[in-house]
């Protein structure tokens, strides 16, 4: 059963960066897409990022991109998220999930999750 754990959540000032990263165990993540999601208090859950199986592609929501960049290395089982230039709305907690890709922007593609990493950005 595949498993993901997220890390590298914090506190940073506006503008500063972190690199999330979500390290998965029990199957190897080569077959998945994987993805970012975040949720802010009183929020649904909304599409961050995405990059498929190979890694050939990656997808992003308007509001990150080009200050955002995913990545994975499926030999190390892991993904990444670098996250640039944040700003106070980017505050939220950051959910890693895996699933096959098909509707790669859409949460419920999505059937493993790991348990989420809090990003406050504040000055």
């Amino acid at each position: 059963q595949l498993q993901l754990v997220e890390s590298g959540g914090g506190s940073v000032q506006p503008g500063g960066s972190l690199r999330l990263s979500c390290a998965a165990s029990g199957r190897r993540i080569s077959s998945y897409a994987m993805a970012w999601f975040r949720q802010a208090p009183g929020k649904e859950r909304e599409f961050v990022a995405a990059i498929t199986w190979s890694g050939g592609s990656t997808y992003y929501a308007d509001s990150v991109k080009g200050r955002f960049t995913i990545s994975r290395d499926n030999a190390e089982n892991t993904a990444w998220l670098q996250m640039n230039s944040l700003r106070s709305d980017d505050t939220s907690v950051y959910y890693c999930a895996a699933g096959a890709g098909v509707r790669i922007r859409n949460l419920a593609e999505y059937t493993t999750w790991g348990q989420g990493t809090q990003v406050t950005v504040s000055s």
